[in-house]
C-alpha cells in the first residue's frame, strides 16, 4: 500500500459546443491562474489569446507563456505523448487543462485519464460549458448535449446575463433532468473564480502582497477599464468553501456513507482523514472531484496532532448541512439510521471501503467515486 511519491498534477478537461463560452473561459484562467503555471492542451493555437500575452518561445507544437504557462496544439493520438511532456519536473506546470473541442468526446477524454498509466497525473474533473441564451438551439443541433450533462462533474451555465431569472431556474431544472449530479454553477463572459477547478498557489518569487507590477497585471488592469469593470479584487462568479476539523476520529463506514450520497452543488473534497484503529499508522490524504475519489495513505509525524481536516468545495452548498452530515461521521457521534453496518465494530473490515479508492503503486488508473460512474467512462 504504497502511496504515489511523485506529485500529481490536476488534469481538468473543459467541453461545450461551439458557441457556449468554453474558450471565454479559459482564456479567463489563463489571465486569471490564482499563481498557478498552467498548461493548456487544444486542437489548435487559434483557441487561446497568445497575441495577447507575452510569448517566451516556440518549439515544434508548444508555445511557451511569459506568465510560466505552456500551451500544446494536438491531436489525440498526441494526448499521452504531451501529457508526458507538460507533467516533467522541468516544466514546473501546477494545473493542465485540456479544450476537448476536436480532440475526441469528453468522456473519451475521461476514459483516456483514467486510464493512463503516467504517474504525475490525476483526474481534475470534467467541466461543461453551456451557452444559456441557446440552450435550447443547441439541444436541436447536438441532441448529444444530454449525454454531456450526464457525465459532467461541473456544469457552468454561462451567458446568464441573457436569460432572466424564469428561465435561469428552467435551465437548472433541464441539467438535473439530465440526469446530471453535477454542480452547477453560472456566469457571464466565462468568469468563474478559479479557485472552483483548482487551488491557489502563492510561490516565494510572486507573492502577491509585494511582488512587482507585471506586464499581465497591466493588461488586466486595462481590459477591465475598457469593458467598464469595476476592480473589486475578486472574480465574478465565486463559489463557497466549507472547511471542517475534528480532533476525534471517523467512522469509515459512516465517513464513505457520506461520500456515496455527495450532497447536490458539492463539487471538491481535499484534505486528510484519521480512521483512528483503522490505521493508526497513517492518515488519509483525500481527493475528490464530481463523482471521482481517491485516498492515499501517509505516515503520520511523530509529534502530528491526529486530526481530520477536510475543506468542501461547490456551488449552492448548505455548510450547516454540511457540518452535521461529518459530525456524525466522528466514531463518538450516535449512528445515523442509515449507518446499519456499523456493529458489530471490526476496524479491519471497517477500512475496506476505503481501500477500495486507494490507488496501488502498480494501478494503471484510479477508480470513480461510485460503481454507477463506470457507464460513463
Amino acid at each position: 500500500m504504497t502511496p504515489p511519491r511523485t506529485p500529481q498534477i490536476p488534469v481538468i478537461v473543459l467541453a461545450g459546443f461551439l458557441g457556449s463560452g468554453k474558450t471565454t473561459l479559459l482564456n479567463h484562467l489563463l489571465q486569471h491562474r490564482a499563481g498557478n503555471r498552467i498548461g493548456v492542451i487544444v486542437n489548435d493555437f487559434g483557441s487561446i489569446e497568445i497575441d495577447a500575452m507575452t510569448v517566451a518561445g516556440q518549439v515544434g507544437s508548444t508555445v511557451s507563456l511569459g506568465n510560466g504557462c505552456l500551451c500544446c496544439a494536438v491531436d489525440a493520438s498526441e494526448l499521452d505523448t504531451y501529457l508526458d511532456t507538460l507533467t516533467r519536473p522541468a516544466a514546473r506546470l501546477d494545473v493542465i487543462v485540456i479544450e476537448a473541442s476536436g480532440l475526441a468526446e469528453p468522456q473519451e477524454l475521461v476514459r483516456m485519464l483514467l486510464a493512463s498509466d503516467n504517474p504525475r497525473i490525476r483526474y481534475g474533473g470534467l467541466v461543461e460549458v453551456v451557452d444559456a441564451a441557446e440552450f435550447e438551439s443547441t439541444r436541436e443541433r447536438h441532441p448529444e448535449i444530454e449525454r454531456h450533462l450526464a457525465v459532467a462533474d461541473l456544469v457552468v451555465l454561462n451567458k446568464t446575463d441573457r436569460v432572466d431569472e424564469p428561465e435561469h431556474a428552467r435551465l437548472r431544472e433541464a441539467v438535473a433532468a439530465a440526469g446530471s449530479r453535477a454542480a452547477v454553477v453560472s456566469a457571464a463572459y466565462g468568469r468563474i473564480d478559479p479557485g472552483l477547478l483548482f487551488d491557489p498557489v502563492l510561490r516565494p518569487d510572486e507573492d502577491e502582497q509585494i511582488r512587482q507590477l507585471t506586464f499581465e497585471d497591466l493588461l488586466l488592469e486595462e481590459r477591465a477599464a475598457r469593458a467598464g469593470e469595476a476592480h473589486t479584487g475578486h472574480l465574478h462568479t465565486a463559489y463557497e468553501s466549507v472547511s471542517f476539523t475534528a480532533d476525534v476520529p471517523l467512522d469509515p463506514r459512516r465517513f464513505m456513507s457520506f461520500l456515496d450520497t455527495r450532497p447536490e452543488g458539492l463539487y471538491r473534497i481535499k484534505g486528510f482523514a484519521d480512521f483512528g484503529a483503522g490505521d493508526r499508522d497513517n492518515r488519509y490524504a483525500l481527493h475528490a472531484v464530481g463523482r471521482f475519489l481517491r485516498f492515499v495513505p501517509q505516515p503520520w509525524g511523530r509529534d502530528e496532532p491526529r486530526l481530520t481536516q477536510l475543506v468542501l468545495i461547490g456551488s449552492g452548498i448548505d455548510a450547516e448541512a454540511l457540518h452535521k452530515e461529518l459530525s456524525g461521521c466522528r466514531e463518538s457521534a450516535v449512528p445515523a439510521p442509515r449507518s446499519t453496518q456499523d456493529a458489530p465494530h471490526d476496524p479491519e473490515r471497517s477500512m475496506w471501503g476505503v481501500l477500495r479508492y486507494v490507488q496501488q503503486a502498480s494501478d494503471g488508473d484510479a477508480r470513480p467515486w461510485s460503481l454507477s460512474v463506470d457507464a460513463r467512462v
